[in-house]
């Protein structure tokens, strides 16, 4: 199956991201929100960089307008019945995206591939809430999505064969890497990332050291390009939360247990580098 239309549910950090990558790879896309607020911000988003990039004479400027052309911004999905696949970036809630798919399900064509960015929830029941959980399928982009090479392709139980193949051919021609893993709580890259930072979280509460000498040790002497307090900031702590929780529940393990102290930011409203405050502040520039 050949994809050449794509919808993005979802005009958040993911979501944009996602839906500037496919614009600049060709595709005609759909970007769709409840919210027009958030359409609007994800356009002044996409359209900030790309000019950003011309400036810097990373792309030309009939480039940048011949992606822009190939941007639709809707809350209408009536619409997806004309896309060969969907991705869905919503929030990170199991019963929101259970929602999402069953009334995805009613909306899109038959042909299309309903694909989830989620990070840790099951696509095997993400699955089982439409009519054709053949072609449900992972596909977890990392952020930010226009850096990051790795594309966490996520097979559910029912997922078709051909489907995994068709989405690792559209990573690898959208420029990004493929890798293919079967369906389990945080699949790969967060059953391994997120417990480490939690325990940094951990580390911290429990005063071992300050925030800024955690991610030093783990920068210096890991070699990591970023420290995991900070990277917890730039993921959203409300996305750690969200993702700790639903390995906690998936594995039933003490070890998953997440920190007090990162519920307790959360609850706070301290979500990291998008509300301006978490492990550390941030301007409104950044």
């Amino acid at each position: 199956m050949k994809i050449q239309s794509v919808a993005v549910i979802g005009a958040g950090q993911m979501g944009s991201g996602i839906a500037a990558l496919a614009a600049s790879q060709g595709m005609s896309v759909i970007v769709m929100d409840q919210q027009i607020s958030q359409l609007e911000k994800a356009k002044r988003v996409i359209e900030d960089r790309w000019k950003r990039n011309e400036e810097k004479g990373y792309i030309t400027a009939e480039e940048r307008s011949h992606w822009s052309a190939q941007l639709q911004y809707t809350h209408q999905l009536e619409q997806l019945d004309r896309v060969d696949l969907v991705i869905e970036a919503i929030i990170e809630q199991r019963k929101q995206k259970q929602a999402l798919f069953q009334t995805l399900d009613r909306f899109a064509a038959d042909h299309t591939i309903l694909a989830s960015n989620t990070s840790s929830l099951s696509i095997t029941e993400l699955a089982a809430h439409t009519s054709r959980a053949t072609k449900v399928i992972g596909m977890h982009f990392m952020n930010p999505v226009h850096r990051m090479p790795l594309v966490e392709v996520v097979q559910g139980l029912e997922t078709n064969e051909e489907v995994v193949q068709t989405i690792v051919k559209l990573a690898r021609d959208w420029g990004k890497e493929p890798v293919v893993v079967q369906d389990a709580p945080g699949f790969i890259s967060n059953r391994l990332l997120m417990p480490m930072l939690n325990e940094a979280v951990f580390a911290l509460q429990e005063g071992i050291a300050s925030a800024e000498e955690i991610d030093q040790i783990m920068r210096l002497g890991m070699n990591h390009p970023m420290g995991p307090l900070a990277l917890a900031d730039l993921i959203g702590l409300d996305t750690c939360l969200y993702i700790m929780e639903s390995l906690y529940q998936g594995f039933g393990d003490d070890k998953y247990r997440p920190c007090p102290l990162l519920r307790k930011y959360v609850q706070a409203g301290r979500l990291g580098k998008k509300s301006g405050r978490g492990f550390y502040l941030y301007s409104v520039e950044e």
